[in-house]
């Protein structure tokens, strides 16, 4: 049998590091299945989801030239197909350089809105929506406290009245 990239291939857990799993694929070939691709989830300790010596069905999603192979185990699990929701159309709108005009407590509540908005829909968001939702409260936080250590002559420090 010859192993080729996208053909799911079953095998055994020969050994297991901080890191991923080796499966041995039979006719003297392994691969690697790296601890990001063994689950969905986030894995603290890949001794608690595989065991040396568990059979497994893994996707090869590389062969390097020098033989290496990249396998993934939650590649390979058959799942139903889901939509994906329409992403909605990034906005026009840019906020002005002037935030000091908008009031502190509009930013706590259209947070608390967004973060209701989330909580309210069944469908879990994927990471692309997480990290631009991470990335938007990151740049107000960093502006806000970029607002308040350097005062109106420069500096570092916070304000002095």
């Amino acid at each position: 049998m010859t192993i080729e990239v996208g053909t799911k291939v079953d095998g055994k857990v020969s050994g297991i590091t901080n890191f991923g799993a080796f499966i041995d694929l039979g006719e003297n070939r392994s691969g690697l299945v790296h601890i990001s691709e063994v689950s969905d989830g986030f894995i603290k300790d890949i001794h608690d989801v595989l065991n040396v010596g568990d059979a497994v069905t893994v996707k090869v999603l590389s062969i390097a030239d020098d033989g290496k192979i990249a396998l993934s185990i939650r590649k390979a699990a058959d799942r139903p197909v889901q939509k994906e929701a329409p992403k909605a159309a990034p906005s026009s709108h840019r906020p002005s350089g002037n935030f000091r005009s908008r009031p502190a407590g509009n930013m706590d509540r259209n947070r608390q809105h967004n973060n209701h908005e989330q909580r309210s829909s069944n469908v879990e968001p994927d990471f692309d929506q997480m990290l631009s939702g991470f990335l938007k409260d990151s740049e107000t936080r960093l502006s806000t406290l970029k607002r308040n250590t350097d005062g109106k002559r420069g500096g570092r420090g916070g304000r002095r009245s």
